[in-house]
C-alpha cells in the first residue's frame, strides 16, 4: 500500500466503521469503570465536564461533518488518557507516581502529559476541521489549531481557578493539582501550545515530504 493511501483520511459511516464502533465501546467502557472505581466522586464530575462537552459536541456534529478516522483515534486516545486522569485525580494518578519512581522525579507529572496531549493529539482533528469542512486556506489552518489550542488552555486555567477558588473550594486542591508548583498554569498552557506546535509542523512537513494534497 503506497505511503499516501495508507495515512489518508478515511470516512466510512458509523454502520460500517469497526474502529470507530471499538473506540466507543472502549472508551465507554474505560469511562464507566473510572466512575465505579474513582477516589473522588465530586472530582470526578467536576474533570468529566470536558467530556461530556467533548462527546456531545461529536455526536451532534456527525451528521453535519464527519471526522477522518484519523482524527477519532486521536481523540479517542486523548479522552482515555482524560478520563483515566479524573479517576484518581491527576496529582494521584497511579502511573504519574509510577514515572516519577522510574525517573526520580520530585511530582506526578501526569497533569503534564495530558495538557501535552490536548495540543498534540487535538492539533491535527482541528485542522482537519477548518481545511475541510470551514475550507479555510492552508496557512490559516495551520496556524489557528495552535491559537485556538493557547486559548482554550488559557481560558480552562481560568475556569480551574474559579471552579477551586470560588465555586467548589473544597475541591480545590484536588481539581488544581499543583503540587506546590506556583508556575502550574503556565507550564501546562506551555506544553499544550508546543504540543499543537509539534503536531502541525510534522503533519504539514509529512504531507509536503510525501507530496499528499490537503485534502486527503
Amino acid at each position: 500500500m503506497p505511503w499516501s493511501t495508507a495515512i489518508s483520511a478515511f470516512r466510512t459511516p458509523f454502520a460500517q466503521n469497526r474502529w470507530l464502533q471499538a473506540f466507543a465501546v472502549i472508551f465507554i467502557g474505560l469511562w464507566a469503570s473510572t466512575l465505579i472505581g474513582t477516589t473522588d466522586l465530586a472530582n470526578w464530575f467536576l474533570e468529566n465536564a470536558l467530556v461530556f462537552l467533548f462527546g456531545g459536541f461529536l455526536i451532534f456534529s456527525y451528521k453535519q461533518y464527519r471526522f477522518s478516522d484519523s482524527s477519532y483515534a486521536l481523540m479517542f486516545v486523548y479522552l482515555c488518557l482524560h478520563v483515566y486522569g479524573a479517576k484518581h485525580t491527576y496529582a494521584e494518578n497511579p502511573f504519574g507516581y509510577w514515572l516519577m519512581e522510574q525517573f526520580d522525579g520530585q511530582r506526578n507529572h501526569y497533569d503534564r502529559i495530558v495538557h501535552f496531549s490536548f495540543g498534540f493529539l487535538l492539533a491535527y482533528p482541528m485542522r482537519e476541521l477548518f481545511l475541510k469542512w470551514a475550507k479555510f486556506p492552508r496557512w490559516v489552518a495551520w496556524s489557528l489549531p495552535i491559537e485556538i489550542t493557547l486559548s482554550v488552555s488559557g481560558l480552562y486555567e481560568l475556569i480551574e481557578w474559579a471552579v477551586a477558588d470560588v465555586f467548589f473550594k473544597e475541591q480545590g486542591a484536588a481539581y488544581l493539582g499543583t503540587q506546590g508548583d506556583i508556575w502550574d498554569a503556565q507550564k501546562d498552557m506551555f506544553l499544550a501550545t508546543l504540543g499543537a506546535v509539534l503536531a502541525t509542523t510534522i503533519v504539514s512537513s509529512l504531507k509536503a515530504l510525501l507530496k499528499i494534497k490537503e485534502d486527503e
